[in-house]
């Protein structure tokens, strides 16, 4: 099955405003905190976007790409997993 590049696009960019959807509240001092819950029932609250995106199971490879970059950020940098997600996925939309 093929598919047109407007609609890879298109698939590209939704999978991108998912990612930035989850991490979008998270921005800031007033970023909300969100309850992760693995599989045997152990609890994590965080805010904290490294950690958001490693215990995320994300399977689409453009969303996959976006967490690398923003990991090798924080990795890098120390900080910035959260902006660099939303600034990806702003840049996305153009």
């Amino acid at each position: 099955e093929h598919i047109s590049k407007t609609q890879a696009l298109l698939i590209n960019m939704a999978a991108a405003k998912g990612l930035q959807a989850v991490l979008k509240s998270n921005l800031g001092p007033k970023g909300t905190l969100k309850m992760l819950v693995g599989g045997a029932g152990q609890i994590k609250l965080t805010k904290d976007g490294n950690t958001l995106l490693h215990e995320m199971q994300i399977q689409h490879p453009t969303a996959t790409l976006i967490a690398r970059a923003a990991t090798a950020t924080d990795d890098t940098v120390g900080d910035g997993t959260t902006s660099t997600v939303l600034f990806t996925g702003e840049l996305l939309k153009q």
